[in-house]
Formats: C-alpha cells, sequence, structure tokens
C-alpha cells in the first residue's frame, strides 16, 4: 500500500518577500512600459483645462464655443480608446497580482467619478462643475497615492500628495482659478513623472 503523501510547496518568509519584491520590479517595469499613458493624459487634461479656462473667460461665438467642447470629449474618446489598447490589446507582458490589483484601483477611480457625477447631478440637478473638480482631484490623488503604495514609487507619492493640496486650493477658488491650478496639476503630476518612466523605459 502506498503510503506516500503528495508534497506541496511551502515558502518561507525569505523566499514569501522574494516573491513579492520581484512582483514589484516587474509591476513597476510594465508601469514605465506604460509611461506613455500618463504622458498621453497629462498633456490631454492640460490641453482640456486651458480651453474650458479660455470657453469661459474669452468672448466667443456659439460655433467657436461648440467646436472647443466637442474638440475636448473627442480627446477624451480617443485617450480611453489607446489606454484600452495599451492596457489589454498591445504586446503580451507578464501579469501580476499586483497589476491586477493597480488595473482595480484605476478602474475604481473611473466608476467613482461616473457615479459621483450622477449623484451629484441627482441632488442638485444640474452641473456643479465648482464642486465636481475638486471632489475628482481628490479620487486622482487617492488612485495616486495607492499606486506609489503598491509600488513602492516615491515619485507617484508625492504626485498624488500634490493633487490632494490642489484639490484643497481648488475648493476656495471660483471655477476658471479652478482650471488653471486643475491643469498646472495635471502638467506637474502626470506628464513629468510620465516622461520620466518612460526615459528608464528606453535605458
Amino acid at each position: 500500500m502506498d503510503t506516500s503523501e503528495t508534497q506541496t510547496p511551502t515558502f518561507d518568509e525569505n523566499e514569501s518577500l522574494k516573491v513579492i519584491r520581484e512582483m514589484i520590479q516587474v509591476s513597476r517595469k510594465r508601469l514605465e512600459n506604460n509611461g506613455i499613458l500618463f504622458i498621453i493624459w497629462g498633456w490631454l487634461m492640460f490641453v482640456i483645462y486651458i480651453s474650458d479656462f479660455l470657453r469661459n473667460r474669452l468672448v466667443l461665438t456659439y460655433t467657436v464655443r461648440e467646436i472647443f467642447r466637442y474638440a475636448g470629449l473627442i480627446l477624451i474618446i480617443a485617450g480611453i480608446f489607446y489606454t484600452v489598447y495599451a492596457v489589454f490589446f498591445k504586446k503580451k507582458q507578464v501579469t501580476t497580482q499586483i497589476d491586477k490589483s493597480l488595473l482595480y484601483v484605476w478602474l475604481s477611480w473611473f466608476a467613482a467619478r461616473v457615479l459621483i457625477n450622477l449623484i451629484l447631478f441627482n441632488e442638485l440637478h444640474e452641473a456643479e462643475f465648482a464642486l465636481q473638480n475638486p471632489i475628482f482631484m481628490v479620487l486622482t490623488a487617492f488612485a495616486l497615492v495607492v499606486t506609489a503604495g503598491i509600488l513602492q514609487y516615491k515619485l507617484l507619492f508625492a504626485s498624488g500628495i500634490l493633487f490632494g493640496a490642489a484639490a484643497f486650493a481648488c475648493s476656495y477658488l471660483p471655477l476658471e482659478s479652478q482650471q488653471l491650478v486643475s491643469a498646472g496639476t495635471w502638467l506637474i503630476t502626470f506628464v513629468i513623472p510620465g516622461h520620466l518612466l518612460y526615459s528608464k523605459r528606453r535605458k
């Protein structure tokens, strides 16, 4: 009678930590490969906020205002399509549990923005952009800090803190001033880190 038992692999504490570090390194490398997304979304949101500021500040014809509005919408849609392509359909890479966690963080960020927008509209019965903007910025700050914590990336942590500080500052400002602050915040916290990440990818 065969009394042998199936042996299951076990990990001691050092081996477990090593696996976690390797997963973090793989995920950080993937983030560097996708640094272009930070650049794209940083510039995209910068352009949208600046165009909204100009649209509200300058005296424009109805046609020009509509061109500004639809151009911003087209940019957002194009950014979403490219993000989906880059994350799900581009060259296959090793996917770790940490990658999945990061995906859930940013999907939750997107879903939360949509839900908050719907809730505010349901309660206020109008689009209150001066209120929405700081709340959305807090969500972005939260997503950046969580991402930084998962990947142990100090640069993204600093970006998240800056985004949160900018959100608090915007709560005291009128909408036009918020648009300028938001534009600069996206430029500093997404475009600059994105270029740094992308430069590491090419080394």
